[in-house]
């Protein structure tokens, strides 16, 4: 294990190839497949294509089945998901290369590849100390390269982070591209190589908070890549946090990521008055080319303002202020107020 040690310490990755058996990783992937079927609300989803977060039970079927999306903290809920991220023999790897007990806070699940661009996951997960973080990426199925491989810079780990402009690591958005020339100035200043992770069902692929990596680009968008990511904090990073534990491990107890509004907007949703305001999307759900009202509105009528999404009255009742602005002619509807401001500012709909 030392030798692993230092191979880690020096390149910021390391490789564990079948580190999973078969009945581990199908185990695994059958629960996390059945948990998104069921398209709960307690699960939340980023659709990798538009970057938006909603949750499982607000897509329709199709869209799960044929979009591309990341399925956050599935751990939280489904055992065989957390088991798999708190086998002993992973976490005494874990707890070697991190110098202390790790404390499993996040998971992802993927049926296909991200395409992300390169990154460092400790901008977005930023710990208290710097470096207490790491990573873990089980292939939960062989990674063809059309799939869109995970791709990575070894060595990278030693570039000197950036701080932004609040004199922290955390990401600030409007600052990404001044990161993004940063990274790919010492990328090249250290000639440093991109290499494709050829991960076989099984395989575990360790990685350093500031290891520079990505979602290599996809030819076959109808291939699946099917992945879950693990990630650690140090325990002494979370001391005063909600920390449960299991076997010789721990893992955080937290809700699910925000979603803002979105569940107000679901237990709001009036089918039969969205259909009556749109009637082009009423037309689609006769043929069947949609599934549901709620199908065109999770998907596009929230982009578009469509009216008829919620009871106006209801939302002005809840509402004095934009009611005394519609009466008045400042604000031009409810719907238009909700879609502008009121998502933004988690207005209640009734």
């Amino acid at each position: 294990m030392a030798q692993d040690a230092d191979f880690f310490h020096s390149n910021g990755f390391l490789v564990l190839n079948g580190f999973y058996s078969t009945k581990e990783v199908d185990k695994a992937l059958d629960a996390s497949r059945t948990a998104v079927k069921k398209r709960p609300m307690e699960i939340v989803v980023d659709n990798l294509d538009t970057g938006e977060r909603t949750l499982a039970g607000m897509l329709p079927q199709s869209a799960l089945q044929d979009g591309r999306f990341k399925v956050n903290d599935l751990h939280l809920d489904v055992d065989a998901v957390r088991n798999l991220a708190l086998s002993p023999r992973i976490v005494a790897i874990l707890k070697t290369l991190l110098g202390q007990t790790p404390v499993l806070c996040n998971s992802l699940f993927f049926e296909k590849g991200s395409a992300q661009p390169p990154h460092v996951d400790s901008l977005y997960m930023t710990p208290k100390t710097p470096g207490h973080l790491i990573a873990i990426w089980v292939a939960l199925e062989d990674s063809h390269a059309d799939a869109g491989q995970l791709e990575y810079f070894p060595g990278s780990h030693q570039i000197e982070q950036m701080k932004f402009s609040n004199n922290s690591y955390h990401f600030i958005p409007g600052e990404m591209l001044k990161w993004d020339q940063y990274m790919q100035s010492a990328v090249a200043s250290r000639g440093l190589e991109k290499k494709r992770f050829s991960a076989v069902k099984g395989d575990v692929f360790i990685w350093h908070a500031h290891l520079l990596h990505g979602g290599g680009p996809i030819a076959d968008r109808k291939r699946t890549r099917k992945s879950l990511v693990f990630h650690y904090y140090s325990e002494s990073d979370c001391r005063g946090l909600k920390l449960v534990p299991e076997g010789d491990s721990l893992w955080l107890k937290r809700p699910p990521q925000d979603v803002g509004n979105l569940a107000e907007e679901y237990q709001a949703f009036t089918e039969k008055s969205y259909l009556a305001s749109n009637p082009d999307v009423a037309a689609a759900v006769a043929n069947g080319s949609l599934e549901s009202a709620w199908a065109h509105f999770a998907i596009f009528g929230h982009k578009e303002g469509r009216r008829g999404a919620f009871s106006e009255e209801a939302y002005l009742k809840a509402n004095p202020d934009v009611a005394k602005g519609v009466a008045g002619g400042a604000v031009k509807s409810a719907t238009e107020h909700y879609f502008r401001y009121g998502r933004q500012e988690r207005r209640k709909l009734r």
